[in-house]
């Protein structure tokens, strides 16, 4: 009788699970990164262009990346970005096309608004997958989201431009409700080398 009621249980649990259609689940993506407060995280994005990895802090709308050839801060309005390439430091205000392409949190928002999608049927084991369209003309062509088993963050998403061109960011090693003061997000000059210029572009 247990046995039988155990797996009954779990039979509706399943059932649950598959029940929850793909807007569900970006609203718990959402809202998991909500509660999550400042959340720490290993990143690894690759792109028709090359590749990189670094790590990513987020809270909120506010986010720090750093990497061997880039590291940006962002504090809801003002970004500062080092590239190795220019060797200086840009001051810009990012437009929220632009934010959708560096913080997740956006990017899921603007998902949320402007994209149709459907569960995927290539799923990975362990997690939930979303296929995105979107509504209107747009440069992206295609979104994938991979939204891990167990506490609904974004794993991977992969993202496929009109142009054919392609990125897949994969964040592993989550540290959530981090502890950090609130000049994590703004422009840390002794990150970046001695006597970098900065250039305000806003």
């Amino acid at each position: 009788m247990n046995k039988t009621l155990t797996t009954l249980t779990l039979l509706l649990l399943a059932l649950v699970a598959q029940a929850q259609t793909p807007q569900q689940m970006l609203d718990r993506a959402i809202a998991a990164m909500k509660s999550a407060g400042t959340i720490s995280a290993n990143y690894k994005l690759k792109s028709s262009q090359g590749s990189n990895s670094g790590t990513i802090i987020m809270a909120g709308a506010k986010y720090r990346i750093v990497s061997g050839d880039m590291k940006c801060w962002y504090d809801g309005k003002t970004q500062w970005t080092w590239s190795k390439v220019t060797g200086e430091v840009n001051i810009t205000t990012p437009t929220p096309d632009e934010l959708q392409m560096t913080n997740p949190m956006a990017a899921a928002a603007d998902f949320k608004a402007n994209f149709n999608m459907w569960k995927s049927k290539g799923q990975i084991p362990g997690h939930y997958a979303i296929m995105m369209q979107p509504k209107k003309k747009s440069d992206i062509a295609q979104v994938y989201l991979y939204l891990a088993n167990g506490t609904d963050l974004l794993h991977i998403a992969h993202i496929r431009m009109t142009d054919g061109s392609t990125f897949t960011l994969t964040l592993t090693g989550y540290k959530t409700k981090q502890s950090l003061p609130a000049s994590t997000f703004t422009y840390d000059k002794s990150m970046v080398p001695a006597g970098t210029q900065v250039v305000d572009l806003r």
